[in-house]
């Protein structure tokens, strides 16, 4: 029972803060989630790593999904995990990414291990973050055609091959 009310303390204050930014919250087994507007993530994520009372001082990841066949709209969302050492406790921000203009800002100058996740979720995913220092292909070669992880790839399509360099 404590758990749960140190969690809910969590999106209380959250909440509270951000209340005409904040989509959706919910709390199930443990986990905590908050829905944000996508043009306002800086603004939440760097309130979730300075205020003292939260202190979410670890990205611990960060990730997209999705959704294309199931038809949801936004057809991404991007997905952080977040922990704090001091406090113990962990919350998952998400926010929605249309297809259409997949852009939202980078986290880099906030949490600096997000340079990595953010090259990795471009990569895979092809969506973009604004002010990245290094935007570039991370797993896959320079020379690849398109994003392997999204629904709509084709996987059976024919990529370029590279070889040795003359």
């Amino acid at each position: 029972m404590a758990q749960h009310l140190k969690t809910m303390s969590v999106l209380d204050r959250i909440s509270g803060k951000f209340q005409n930014i904040i989509l959706e919250t919910h709390f199930f087994r443990g986990d905590e989630t908050v829905l944000v507007r996508k043009e306002a993530i800086r603004d939440i994520m760097n309130f979730l790593k300075s205020d003292p009372e939260l202190d979410f001082n670890i990205l611990m990841d960060l990730t997209a999904v999705d959704y294309f066949w199931m038809f949801k709209k936004p057809r991404f969302e991007v997905v952080y995990h977040l922990y704090s050492l001091v406090k113990k406790h962990r919350i998952r921000v998400k926010i929605g990414v249309d297809d259409r203009e997949p852009i939202v800002d980078s986290m880099v100058s906030i949490w600096p291990a997000a340079d990595w996740y953010e090259r990795e979720v471009w990569d895979m995913f092809g969506i973009q973050f604004a002010a990245h220092p290094n935007l570039k292909r991370i797993l896959m070669y320079e020379e690849f055609v398109g994003h392997p992880l999204r629904k709509d790839y084709p996987v059976n399509k024919r990529q370029p091959l590279i070889g040795p360099k003359n």
